[in-house]
């Protein structure tokens, strides 16, 4: 038990506090952070800016393929006609087609491989809303009222990897809730 008196400047040296080791840094993250919420000035920034970063998706999806086939973005994106949420494919969503379509295709052989160890594909969304806007999206009352995919996303079906084309802020939303005679009260995107 330490005791410590008063008058002494020393005070209780037996119980030090361990040091603490620094976390390890991230890809281009320097010991110099900037915030305590961010690991560099950039991603700090971002967050502020409502920008989204780009992430690198585990596999390049051709949505031109599939769209020149005449597929529906619902077949991949399930839910999306009935839920809030578009969803993303998993490996099961691929192999219900691709156990017997293009097998012998070196990306159809990686998802084969892939449901074999018992893994799925963590997709990077593309679209979304940082949490500060509150917004919450649903894409079923879209689906309803017949805005195509392309309306909100761009040209998916030109595109390899899916970026992100339109810039989903609140201008735009409400510039074609307006053209279109849909709803504009805030809770309508903001509940």
């Amino acid at each position: 038990m330490c005791l410590a008196t008063y008058g002494t400047v020393a005070g209780c040296r037996l119980y030090q506090p361990a040091e603490r080791a620094a976390p390890p840094t991230l890809p281009g993250q320097t010991t110099d952070v900037f915030t305590t919420a961010r690991p560099t000035f950039a991603a700090a920034l971002n967050d502020f800016l409502g920008r989204l970063p780009e992430g690198e998706q585990p596999i390049e999806f051709p949505h031109n393929i599939h769209v020149g086939n005449n597929i529906a973005c619902s077949t991949c994106h399930e839910g999306v006609e009935t839920g809030p949420v578009a969803g993303l494919p998993s490996v099961r969503t691929c192999m219900i087609c691709h156990e017997a379509i293009a097998t012998d295709r070196p990306r159809i052989q990686q998802i084969t491989a892939m449901r074999d160890k018992g893994l799925d594909l963590n997709w990077v969304r593309v679209y979304g809303y940082v949490r500060e806007a509150h917004v919450k999206f649903n894409h079923a009352p879209h689906i309803r009222a017949k805005v195509e995919c392309a309306t909100c996303h761009g040209n998916i079906g030109a595109q390899t990897i899916a970026q992100r084309n339109v810039d989903l802020n609140m201008g735009f939303c409400v510039t074609c809730h307006r053209e279109n005679k849909a709803p504009t009260d805030c809770l309508t995107c903001h509940f």
